[in-house]
């Protein structure tokens, strides 16, 4: 069953008529802009701020990796069954899609990511990981918190929402591709535009920060097997020494940004991890290296990937060596460039201006890192954000994948009404119908 008729027979069993409030287009821009306060008042009452940081907690204990969030992801169920808002699961193994409105366009989405990381964590605090081995070290516990308090919050005006948010709570961003199978399973059919947030200790407490176009890098991952003869190290010469065509092979890729790229086209190539040998006096028969390549563009990306190809396998012939290279697609698919829709920009500073201030929303410069989250927006207008978290008064925040990431549970608020206020505006400024009552779409007769 596809998810837009899904949505069809899910609301006609679930809703009754839903009154409209006045239509969209006659709300003033102070009206809109109140919309946006209320949201960040209610979500800092004490109410629902212990709510969201006792959900962030229990998170916190229990990190799962991706696409094995299957406690997370009954956490995630059991509290949107509390508010009685209708979700379908599983999708991509553990994922969550819940649903809040009418059932009828237009549909905007709003996602957070549930993945660990295979991290021994080191900060002493009450709510420390029990797993061990695992922790959450890039505040996708404090997401998912976030996107609860969206929910709930959008749940409490469901009766205003003139349209249906879709909830995104998407497995295995670390590498992993969720987003990418989330895709694949429908669940953005019919939606008009997705949003999707990142804590960050770049930016203090009460800012967001985001840019238009490219904001995050392109990404993928090659290893490499270098093969040659093994020997004594007293006499080379009866060896084929992979450890020296190794070498060669990663001085030879760092050229490929420094020689072969544009100097205003930002690439990186690094090797990461190189393993050979077990002895001091032992020539290996083979070495290993493995790197990460990024790119802002499709065509620089393919370019690189060309390139690395064709530096190892030659480089090491030069030596003498076999090189067989593998770019782990299958295991880990390449995440592209994460661009930030133009419309939805203005859009986003307009009303993220109204939850935080104007003056507390900051451009930023792209970033070499990378996140699935670009999936989406190849099917339909997508917007990444950054909430600051960074005070100077709780301590230095290390920065994420750290056994010594912390997360400001004070940014918990901020997350919440800005994905909240996100929604709800734009199915105000964007239903197309005029009508003054919205009526749930009857089951199709092929369901």
């Amino acid at each position: 069953m596809g998810f837009s008729a899904w949505f069809s027979l899910l609301f006609a069993i679930s809703l009754v008529l839903l009154p409209f409030s006045t239509p969209s287009n006659a709300l003033s821009p102070k009206e809109l802009a109140a919309i946006s306060a209320d949201f960040i008042d209610r979500a800092k009452k004490p109410e629902l701020l212990d709510w969201m940081f006792g959900v962030r907690r229990k998170i916190h204990e229990h990190p799962e990796l991706g696409y094995e969030e299957f406690e997370t992801s009954k956490l995630i169920r059991y509290e949107l069954d509390k508010m009685n808002v209708p979700y379908k699961y599983p999708i991509a193994v553990t994922g969550v899609v819940g649903f809040i409105g009418s059932g009828e366009p237009p549909f905007v989405a709003l996602r957070a990511d549930m993945d660990a990381l295979p991290i021994e964590e080191s900060v002493e605090w009450e709510h420390k990981s029990k797993i061990p081995g695992m922790m959450h070290a890039c505040g996708h516990d404090a997401h998912v918190a976030m996107l609860l308090g969206a929910a709930k919050m959008l749940q409490e005006r469901h009766h205003d929402l003139k349209g249906t948010v879709v909830l995104i709570f998407q497995p295995a961003e670390e590498g992993g591709g969720g987003a990418k199978k989330m895709v694949e399973a429908g669940v953005l059919e019919n939606v008009d535009a997705i949003f999707g947030l990142h804590v960050t200790s770049n930016f203090p407490i009460g800012m967001a920060a985001s840019r238009p176009g490219p904001i995050m890098a392109a990404s993928g991952r090659f290893e490499a097997e270098i093969r040659g003869k093994g020997g004594h190290a007293a006499i080379p010469q009866h060896a084929i020494d992979p450890i020296i065509a190794a070498s060669n092979v990663i001085i030879s890729l760092q050229h490929l940004v420094s020689r072969e790229a544009d100097p205003l086209d930002s690439q990186v190539v690094t090797v990461a991890k190189i393993q050979g040998g077990d002895a001091f006096n032992v020539i290996p028969d083979s070495v290993t290296i493995a790197g990460t390549f990024r790119a802002f563009s499709d065509d620089s990306f393919n370019q690189l990937k060309d390139r690395i190809e064709e530096v190892i396998v030659k480089q090491a012939s030069v030596q003498r060596c076999n090189a067989t290279l593998s770019f782990v697609e299958n295991e880990k698919p390449f995440y592209p460039v994460v661009v930030n829709d133009e419309g939805l920009h203005e859009y986003f500073l307009k009303v993220a201006g109204d939850v935080l201030g104007a003056q507390n929303i900051k451009g930023m410069s792209p970033l070499m890192g990378a996140e699935d989250f670009s999936f989406f927006g190849q099917v339909t207008r997508a917007y990444f954000f950054f909430v600051g978290m960074y005070d100077e008064s709780k301590g230095k925040l290390e920065r994420g994948h750290s056994p010594h990431f912390r997360i400001n549970e004070d940014v918990l608020p901020y997350g919440a009404a800005l994905h909240a206020s996100l929604a709800m505006r734009y199915l105000l400024e964007h239903n197309p119908s005029e009508s003054s009552t919205l009526k749930a779409t009857p089951p199709h007769d092929d369901l």
